[in-house]
């Protein structure tokens, strides 16, 4: 199986990420649209992972107050194990290397996965979207 990531450089490559963010986030994990959907949406730099020709994944960035921050990670859920969401998290990584502060809010179940890249859990858990999340810092001023 081959799996690429790229950068969004469309229209129609935004359709598709909003077309699995809306199954992920919004089908299967009950997340409120308007909680999904968000004020950053056109600020924002997004990617796409496909697998074998496929487009199954997405994950965006953005510039806060505090850093960079790392989210909206996503991934079609019969397609999770083929390691989508590892090269998503590889290729964004990349992308932000150089920012000084780098960081995310995980979902409980998956902050080991995201310790595995060097993210390291801060602060207490918290809710948004009804699902309780961790602060992780991969790199820190």
């Amino acid at each position: 199986m081959e799996i690429k990531v790229r950068i969004v450089e469309n229209a129609k490559e935004m359709e598709i990420v909003r077309d699995i963010r809306h199954r992920v986030f919004i089908v299967e994990q009950n997340v409120p649209q308007h909680v999904e959907v968000d004020q950053f949406e056109e600020s924002s730099r997004y990617l796409l992972a496909a697998l074998d020709g496929q487009f199954v994944g997405t994950a965006r960035w953005r510039k806060t107050a505090k850093g960079t921050k790392l989210e909206r990670f996503g991934v079609l859920q019969d397609k999770r194990t083929y390691g989508v969401g590892r090269a998503l998290v590889e290729f964004m990584l990349e992308q932000v290397k150089n920012e000084a502060v780098v960081y995310l809010h995980a979902q409980d179940h998956v902050i080991s996965f995201y310790i595995k890249f060097g993210f390291q859990p801060i602060g207490k858990h918290f809710y948004e979207g009804g699902i309780s999340h961790q602060e992780m810092v991969w790199k820190q001023a």
